[in-house]
């Protein structure tokens, strides 16, 4: 969505969410998209609950800046929304402010935490100025939480725009464990840091469990962080009804493990986060643990919409000096390949130009299971 309206392309995204159990749009990703549109004051066909189909032309008006609220009335994540409407803001004609009413942490969506701790600190050392604040905490199925963010265009951030170099981790600077409950038997809670304790090694008051008093209903999250001199890695994992204290907290530490076994700075959920504000900025070059298919996905729904080459990876071995350009026979996305959108799409979805045949549902790229260097160049230049 955010590609079609800065380019003026119009798009058409089918099946989507098809492999889901509950296929099409849900209520965050109807809000996402309406959010887009009137943002930028496009038109949308098939904008309603659970269609599999959506149809964007974008407005021919540049994007306004302002002060916007977008309320997803469930417990839909409040983060999709604003990863939706942030690169339409990063291009608006002032600065802007919203807030956002659903979810603040979800299965399967990057929480609060990840992008106050990890996303957002990496774009403010490269010239970006995008603050947000956790206002109220929001569990599945009550929600009722709130964001709020605000955001300069990039317009009036030059010269201070930077490449991200992200080559590293750095030195260590810590961990801890934040294990939460929230109108819920604080034995949950205490049952979760027991094994993140034992897991992990964690130890004293890097491992606490709270209790969180502003949420409307019941919730539980486990949020480990390890903290570097360049990066903070935050994994997440949402408590579910029924699932143990082995389960939920197991789930985050064997990721937490794996990325600490690792190197390499960028985990693989900030990879393919990290892309398109790169792309839209003045790119820059990062290792991460791995290429996943959201990440090889990414690339390629870019190179569609901007042009191909834009994005090389390869493996880290293969490449020689970290940083060094991997080149776009190693890895690259061609750009006539299939798209299949990790976004409001999900998996199974296929987007192609409005009144264009529809693109195949095959993978879009190579996934690569160990680390990998990425190289990213700007869409156009800024200023």
């Amino acid at each position: 969505m955010a590609l079609s309206a800065l380019t003026g392309q119009p798009v058409r995204i089918r099946n989507i969410r098809a492999k889901r159990p509950k296929p099409g749009l849900a209520r965050q990703h109807l809000v996402a998209v309406q959010a887009a549109a009137s943002l930028s004051g496009g038109v949308l066909e098939g904008d309603a609950l659970n269609s599999t189909e959506l149809t964007f032309k974008p407005g021919p008006s540049k994007i306004a800046g302002g002060d916007f609220k977008f309320d997803i009335g469930s417990a839909g994540s409040v983060t999709l929304v604003l990863q939706t409407v942030l690169p339409l803001l990063l291009f608006a004609d002032k600065e802007s402010t919203v807030t956002i009413i659903g979810g603040t942490h979800n299965p399967l969506c990057p929480p609060f935490d990840f992008l106050h701790d990890t996303f957002i600190p990496i774009l403010a050392r490269a010239g970006f100025h995008i603050g947000i604040k956790l206002v109220r905490h929001g569990f599945y199925p009550a929600g009722g939480g709130c964001i709020t963010a605000s955001v300069r265009p990039l317009s009036l951030c030059v010269p201070s725009i930077t490449p991200i170099s992200l080559l590293a981790r750095g030195a260590e600077a810590g961990h801890s464990a934040m294990v939460a409950v929230a109108n819920m038997p604080q034995s949950v809670a205490d049952n979760e840091a027991a094994v993140v304790r034992k897991a992990l090694d964690w130890k004293g008051e890097a491992v606490r469990s709270v209790r969180i008093k502003d949420a409307t209903g019941p919730g539980n999250v486990v949020l480990l962080q390890a903290r570097f001199e360049h990066v903070t890695e935050t994994v997440t994992v949402i408590g579910e009804r029924r699932a143990s204290a082995e389960e939920v907290a197991g789930k985050g530490c064997a990721e937490m493990a794996r990325y600490l076994a690792a190197d390499a700075p960028v985990g693989e959920h900030l990879a393919d986060q990290l892309l398109l504000p790169m792309v839209l900025g003045v790119g820059g070059t990062f290792r991460a643990t791995e290429a996943s298919l959201h990440f090889t996905t990414n690339i390629d729904v870019i190179h569609q919409f901007l042009g191909g080459g834009l994005i090389t990876y390869g493996p880290d071995a293969a490449v020689g000096a970290a940083g060094s350009d991997a080149g776009e026979g190693t890895g690259s996305v061609a750009t006539e390949s299939a798209a299949v959108s990790a976004g409001a799409g999900g998996v199974g979805s296929s987007v192609a130009a409005a009144g264009g045949a529809a693109a195949s549902a095959t993978a879009p790229g190579t996934s690569i299971a160990g680390a990998v260097v990425v190289t990213v160049r700007p869409w156009k230049r800024l200023g």
